[in-house]
């Protein structure tokens, strides 16, 4: 995917640590209200500043969504690049993009909900053109290690990969609309308890699934 961070060159520098804090008081606004209902004004008054001091860090709001989005999608590639090119199992290679997921939920929440929100009206738009590759990169990504767990017999061989692809995908991301830093439980173990839950199930299987079923005809 293009880093398209780096070249948009249209925004007026600022100090970074200060064009960093915009940035994410803009992807709260933009994932609070929407990126069509969020004037800069709202940003700014979000930042304590006024409209016009805004327009020295960023020439607009499309510009702050741009590079909000970017930087979210470079550094989720970042860490996914990293996965596949570990040399994983298939099932280790989930673990590990699931894992890396929630990571990246945990740094950039307001962004994945502003992708998930925005996106479809988006790549309309030629400045935003790199979503669609970002989409099918990630689709790739995905299919690929569940046809190749498939094939290797890791997973099971009726499994519908699509569906399944689909699954893994929305169950983890759609987390970004209840998941706060700094919460009870860290990326890593939400993780852990979503990958018992996709791979594993939630029933108990074997002896102990049959002591819990005639346990509970004994209380009925």
């Amino acid at each position: 995917m293009p880093n398209t961070a780096s070249k948009k060159k249209t925004q007026v520098s600022g100090g970074p640590e200060r064009r960093r804090e915009l940035l994410d008081t803009a992807a709260e606004v933009f994932a609070a209200q929407g990126y069509n209902a969020t004037t800069v004004r709202k940003i700014a008054d979000a930042a304590g500043m006024l409209a016009g001091s805004l327009y020295y860090h960023f020439d607009s709001k499309e510009s702050m969504l741009d590079e909000i989005l970017s930087t979210f999608l470079n550094e989720l590639w970042e860490g996914y690049d990293a996965v596949l090119g570990a040399g994983l199992g298939p099932r280790e290679t989930i673990e590990a993009l699931v894992t890396e997921s929630f990571r990246e939920i945990d740094r950039h929440r307001a962004a994945v909900a502003i992708y998930q929100k925005e996106s479809l009206h988006l790549v309309d738009q030629p400045r935003f053109g790199y979503l669609v590759d970002s989409q099918r990169r990630f689709e790739k990504a995905w299919l690929g290690t569940l046809e190749r767990g498939v094939a290797d017999g890791v997973f099971r061989a009726d499994l519908d990969v699509r569906l399944t692809y689909r699954f893994v995908r929305d169950t983890v991301w759609v987390a970004a609309s209840w998941y706060r830093p700094g919460g009870q439980h860290s990326p890593e173990e939400i993780a852990r308890q979503y990958l018992s839950m996709v791979l594993d199930g939630i029933a108990v299987r074997g002896p102990e699934a049959s002591g819990e079923r005639g346990a509970g005809t004994g209380r009925s």
